[in-house]
């Protein structure tokens, strides 16, 4: 098998795909935030010079940049569980007997989603809530302000599941002088609380992606739940995050996304690993 990246509606492709055949599932959908994500990108190609441009360079130089597609996509949903329900019951049937499956969202919508969950892979099948807290962008003025998002963390089986303990990473210790040096220098494993930065506006990692997810989070999923040569599948492939953690460990990756402009991201993004590109449009025109 093959690296896939596959553009369609996921739910169709799901459904076609045989039962107990991934090891491992995570899923970042859309949050329901009622608003457009979007995040602007620019060409180098059109980068120049003008004094009352809107970039500030090198030695103080202003530029003018001009705008081109952006990857973004409407995030709003009427009826936003009886879109993913049906989604998350497909999950569950493709995982094999040791997998696991993650859905990560925020507070809008978690509760709702927990619950949809316990029923559809039974409670004694959750193991985690994982807490991604992070600390960048704005501050509210009139509640306390969110910065963190869900992340669940259901087996196929309560008892029988791939947990690489091993391959966890280790964390300082906040007050590494009363553990010792020896501890100190090892660090801890982490808890239930992820503490990681988001992707930087302005770092090598961005894709231009509205909603890009960082590689630190999704490595440690990989890592600790599936082992070299599993497949990992991710059908709100997006940016294409699970595919390079999943490359990058020696594993295979799944992904799927309706929009055009996500799949043309990931399979540049991807390109080293080579991945076949499924066109679900071409396959049903007879191309």
């Amino acid at each position: 098998m093959n690296h896939t990246i596959h553009l369609g509606d996921n739910l169709e492709v799901l459904r076609a795909m045989p039962d107990e055949s991934v090891d491992l599932i995570y899923i970042d959908p859309p949050f329901n935030t009622g608003r457009r994500q979007d995040r602007k990108r620019i060409s180098v190609q059109e980068v120049t010079g003008d004094d009352s441009g809107d970039r500030t360079g090198f030695q103080g130089k202003r530029y003018r940049t001009t705008e081109v597609a952006g990857a973004g996509y409407a995030d709003t949903f009427d009826d936003f569980m009886g879109f993913l329900v049906p989604r998350l019951e497909e999950a569950r049937r493709l995982l094999k007997p040791t997998a696991s499956f993650f859905l990560h969202i925020d507070y809008r919508e978690s509760h709702y989603c927990k619950v949809a969950l316990d029923e559809i892979f039974g409670r004694d099948c959750f193991q985690n809530e994982i807490i991604w807290a992070y600390d960048y962008g704005g501050r509210s003025k009139k509640k306390w302000s969110a910065k963190h998002d869900n992340i669940f963390w259901y087996t196929r089986d309560p008892k029988r599941y791939t947990f690489n303990f091993e391959a966890m990473d280790r964390i300082p210790y906040m007050a590494p002088g009363l553990v010792g040096k020896e501890k100190a220098a090892r660090g801890k494993t982490p808890t239930d609380v992820w503490w990681h930065t988001i992707v930087s506006p302005n770092g090598k990692e961005k894709t231009g992606y509205a909603t890009q997810k960082p590689l630190g989070v999704l490595d440690r999923i990989v890592k600790v739940h599936s082992n070299p040569g599993d497949l990992v599948m991710d059908f709100f492939g997006g940016s294409g995050t699970t595919g390079e953690s999943a490359g990058n460990h020696d594993r295979l990756f799944y992904l799927i996304d309706e929009n055009p402009e996500a799949v043309a991201l990931m399979a540049k993004r991807l390109e080293r690993f080579a991945p076949h590109i499924v066109n679900m449009e071409e396959k049903e025109s007879g191309k």
